[in-house]
């Protein structure tokens, strides 16, 4: 128990997000959780309470945004350990792209020049999941190759794709053979089987079912992709990211070699980014690490955030359902600041 913690969770709970499981780690062993909340706290957009409202767990699942980044590099450098790619060979080796200086590292460093987005849902509302990831394998550049850095899910949708070429698989079998059976994360993968642990996420009128979105990706693009993409479509339970985190704490056994994992959280250079950038990762990004200055890690749009310190011994997950049930809600950014500082306060208690 951390009253601490459980105090900053009251605080954003439901005025930030309906959900919310928080788990610190300090060398290893966690020494601050909390829980709060409700999977599913709205009916609409309007506010209308649910006629069902089942309480958070701590083995309660999220939809993991962006952060699903971070399983598909890990998937990629498996790959290259494997020597099924290099990271500096042009993509066109194993997908159709606009531009044969491309490499899989400009797509993890968000400097290949591709576009932020692309709705391909609605450029191509009637396509199959396959013409439309044909489509996005031939976004156009529309900055200059190698930088400056522009955040791009469309890259990293490439980057998926590349990884199911070299792996001879499909993305969901390769993140399951190369990442979550090897760490031993039962519950995390895309398209999860039971909704009823999920969190739910935003009003969208446009998908099928009553309610919230529930138990399926909450990224328009993702979804319109099939539900697996490079960019997001993983949940997870705060467990097994934190299990995921830690794996990369220790240097990524049996994950990764060191020597994977040290190229991963490496400044790669990506000039024009408002923080240091690795292999996927974000170094030393405030708006993600908070107070934990010198570590690395990634959020999610719905409201999720994994950060690694290996200097402070830390690993903080914070999952949360930030876009329910309408997004642009205030406060996710004060409560990640909010959890770092405690988890800052874990590491120093532990000294």
């Amino acid at each position: 128990m951390n009253t601490r913690l459980d105090a900053i969770l009251a605080d954003a709970v439901p005025r930030v997000c309906s959900a919310a499981v928080t788990l610190i780690a300090v060398n290893g062993s966690v020494a601050a959780a909390s829980v709060a909340g409700e999977l599913v706290r709205y009916a609409g957009a309007d506010g209308t309470p649910a006629a069902q409202r089942p309480p958070a767990r701590r083995d309660s699942i999220f939809d993991l945004a962006s952060i699903s980044k971070l399983f598909t590099t890990a998937v990629l450098l498996r790959l290259a350990e494997e020597g099924r790619l290099d990271l500096d060979e042009p993509v066109t080796r194993h997908v159709p792209a606009s531009d044969g200086r491309i490499t899989p590292r400009h797509l993890l460093t968000h400097t290949a020049g591709l576009p932020a987005t692309r709705r391909i849902d609605l450029e191509l509302p009637d396509a199959d999941a396959a013409t439309r990831m044909a489509a996005m394998l031939e976004t156009p550049v529309v900055h200059p190759v190698g930088g400056p850095y522009l955040y791009s899910d469309v890259g990293m949708v490439m980057a998926g794709r590349i990884a199911e070429v070299a792996g001879a698989a499909p993305l969901d079998v390769l993140v399951r053979t190369r990442v979550t059976e090897v760490l031993g994360l039962a519950d995390t993968g895309y398209r999860p089987a039971s909704p009823a642990r999920v969190a739910a996420t935003e009003w969208k009128p446009e998908r099928p079912g009553p309610g919230c979105v529930r138990g399926e990706v909450h990224d328009e693009t993702a979804y319109a992709l099939g539900g697996v993409a490079g960019h997001a479509g993983v949940f997870a339970t705060a467990g097994d990211l934190l299990a995921f985190g830690e794996a990369l704490r220790r240097g990524g056994g049996p994950m990764l070699s060191g020597e994977s994992v040290a190229e991963m959280t490496r400044d790669q250079g990506a000039e024009g980014a408002p923080f240091r950038h690795g292999l996927g990762v974000r170094l030393g990004d405030p708006s993600v690490v908070g107070s934990l200055d010198g570590a690395y890690g990634h959020s999610g749009f719905t409201g999720t955030s994994l950060v690694v310190d290996p200097a402070r011994r830390l690993t903080v997950v914070l999952l949360t359902n930030a876009v329910h049930p309408v997004r642009g809600r205030d406060g996710i950014g004060r409560l990640r600041h909010a959890v770092a500082a405690e988890a800052l306060r874990a590491a120093d208690l532990d000294l």
